[in-house]
């Protein structure tokens, strides 16, 4: 419900501070702004995207989890689309995801709520997995090997051909 609030209430809230800008210095400056701003968002989700991907591959390298990087990633992509939406709205949200400060503050949230239990975005309910386990869970696990027949049983997805 709350997305699709968002998804209505966004735009009339974009048309509204477009229709004061338009307003204060013409539509043709308008929309000369709204594109020059699309392009200029556009050349600063590649650069950011690719420290982004820089960063993780980094952290791969040397053995460590990506966590951060792939949130910091996945904000650059959302920031973008924001970005490349026309409004003056969304730029200024798609900025703060985009750049690196912002980004690093918007990214720890998003950790500390990760942390907090689990999360569902879109439907705002608990995992049905269950619980996430807390940061150094110790598990008793069985290790069982399963080897293929060489023969297996008519019938079987080992058999070539249709079933009988």
């Amino acid at each position: 419900m709350r997305l699709l609030l968002l998804f209505i209430v966004v735009p009339i809230v974009e048309l509204a501070v477009i229709g004061r800008v338009s307003d204060a210095i013409g539509f043709p400056w308008t929309v000369a702004i709204l594109f020059i701003d699309s392009l200029i968002g556009a050349v600063l989700v590649k650069r950011e995207g690719r420290r982004a991907w820089d960063a993780f591959r980094t952290a791969l390298a040397k053995g460590r989890w990506p966590g951060d990087e792939v949130a910091q990633g996945a904000l650059v992509l959302v920031g973008g689309a924001l970005l490349v939406t026309p409004g003056f709205v969304t730029d200024l949200a798609g900025l703060a995801a985009v750049l690196p400060p912002t980004r690093r503050l918007l990214a720890g949230q998003v950790r500390r709520r990760m942390r907090s239990g689990p999360v569902s975005v879109l439907a705002g309910a608990a995992d049905p997995r269950g619980p996430v386990p807390e940061e150094g869970s110790v598990y008793d696990v069985e290790v069982v090997s399963v080897e293929p027949d060489d023969h297996p049983p008519p019938g079987t997805a080992g058999e070539l051909g249709p079933p009988e």
